[in-house]
Order: C-alpha cells, then structure tokens, then sequence
C-alpha cells in the first residue's frame, strides 16, 4: 500500500485524477489524497497551515468529496508514503513568490513527519506553462509566450529542489516535451493537452500527468501499464492510438 497526500489546487487535481486506478491496473494499492483549493499558491498553504483551517477540499482517488479538511488533519490521517505540493500556476516563474513559505511548509511537514511518518518522501510537482494561445489573465505576466513561462518556472523548481534537497515530478518538462512532437503540436494544428488553455485536457493531459507521477513515484513505465481512463457524461472517450503515444513519450523522456 502506497499512501499519498498531494497539497495543492486544480493541477494537482490534475495530477492526481486518474493516478489511483492507473495504480491499481498494475496491482499496487494506493490512496491518493488530493488537498484542493484552486488557484493556491504557496503562500496561502502556508496562512492555512498557521490557521489550521479545514479550507481544503478532500477528494479522495481521483474523486471529489464533501469533506472539508486543514493540512495538519490530513497529515495525521496516514503515514504518507509521499507528500507533494507546488506552487500555484500563475505563481510559478516567479522566485520571489515561493519563500519564505515553501521553507516554512517543508519544515512544518518535516517536523511532523519526522515523528510520525519517517519514511515520507516530500516531493515538488512542476507544474506546467499555459498554451500558446490561453486566455488566462496571468499569462500577460509572461508576455503570453509558452516558452518564457516554461523557462522561468523550470528555473524556479529547480533552484528550490536543489535548495531543500527534493525530488521534482517533472509534469512541466514532460508536458512541454510532448508539446514539441506529434500529434501535440498546436502551433502546426495539433491537439492540445490543455482543455481551456492552462488545466490539463480530459482524457490525455490527465492521463499524461498520471504516467508521469507513476515512473517518479513508483517507477512504473507507462508502456507496461493497460489502464484506460474512464469518462464521464460528457467527456470524450479514449481513443488508444492517442493514449499510446502519450506513454511512448512518458517513457522515452523519462528514461
């Protein structure tokens, strides 16, 4: 059994949607716990750590629940395997934004995991840079250019992993790599990941993102694994010659 807390927003729900069931297609148990609240950044994790208000919404195996919960509640309901949070989207190419509150939520996680669940990992997710043609009001903060964005949250990710000694899922490398190949390539008609211009695309960002955290988490290739998202009312269903390209791509940029 894995158990696994992501403290995030909407691109953690991203990440997190299908992780559980792409687990368990491969015979490994798993909770997957994300921690939602959208659009937060850093800073306001750490104002709730410090309130210890229920602010976040439990959803529990990709699913969303009416529970609501504070960090610490969720820290003492496991002993978390791996613990993963990030900064907010809009946030993220900005180094100014991530302290000092990153340092004070890894010591806050490392004090108590260090008495109750010593063998948690803490991991950073990179999020992502939005898609060249997004409409999202904090893309101007990055001239509107995919490339810029990319650059500047790739260097912030990495200066604070290298900071506090991290492991990255790497969502944002990933993502942007499979951008540059077919059939993901906008800017020559292709299909985009994105399904409003900055949140992953349903089925196959999400699906993209659940390969990802299962080689960094628990170092299973997606060409060996059979899950095929399932789809709900209105979603569109997985075509198998899309979702196999996304894990010949996982697999040859993680490897």
């Amino acid at each position: 059994m894995k158990n696994i807390l992501a403290i995030g927003n909407s691109f953690s729900e991203d990440a997190t949607r299908y992780l559980h069931q792409m687990a368990e297609a491969v015979g490994i148990e798993t909770k997957v716990v994300n921690l939602f609240i959208g659009g937060c950044p850093l800073e306001r994790h750490w104002q709730n750590i410090e309130t210890k208000e229920a602010a976040y919404q439990y959803q529990l195996n990709g699913k969303a629940t009416e529970r609501m919960i504070s960090i610490d509640e969720a820290l003492r309901e496991e002993e978390w395997d791996y613990i993963v949070t990030q900064q907010a989207s809009h946030d993220s190419g900005w180094m100014d934004t991530y302290e000092p509150f990153l340092g004070l939520i890894l010591e806050h996680i490392r004090t108590y995991t260090g008495q109750h669940a010593p063998q948690a990992e803490i991991l950073l997710q990179e999020t992502w840079a939005y898609e060249i043609d997004s409409s999202h009001a904090n893309f101007m903060r990055y001239h509107r250019n995919q490339e810029e964005m990319y650059a500047r949250l790739k260097k912030c990710y990495s200066a604070m992993a290298e900071k506090y000694h991290l492991r990255l899922i790497p969502s944002g490398d990933i993502i942007q790599k499979a951008r540059q190949q077919e059939p993901f390539r906008v800017s020559e008609g292709g299909i985009s990941l994105c399904r409003d211009g900055f949140h992953m695309s349903i089925p196959y960002g999400r699906y993209l993102l659940a390969c990802v955290w299962m080689k960094t988490l628990l170092s299973v290739r997606a060409l060996e694994n059979p899950y095929v998202p399932e789809t709900g009312e209105g979603e569109e269903a997985a075509d198998e010659i899309l979702l196999k390209r996304i894990r010949q791509i996982v697999d040859g940029e993680m490897e």
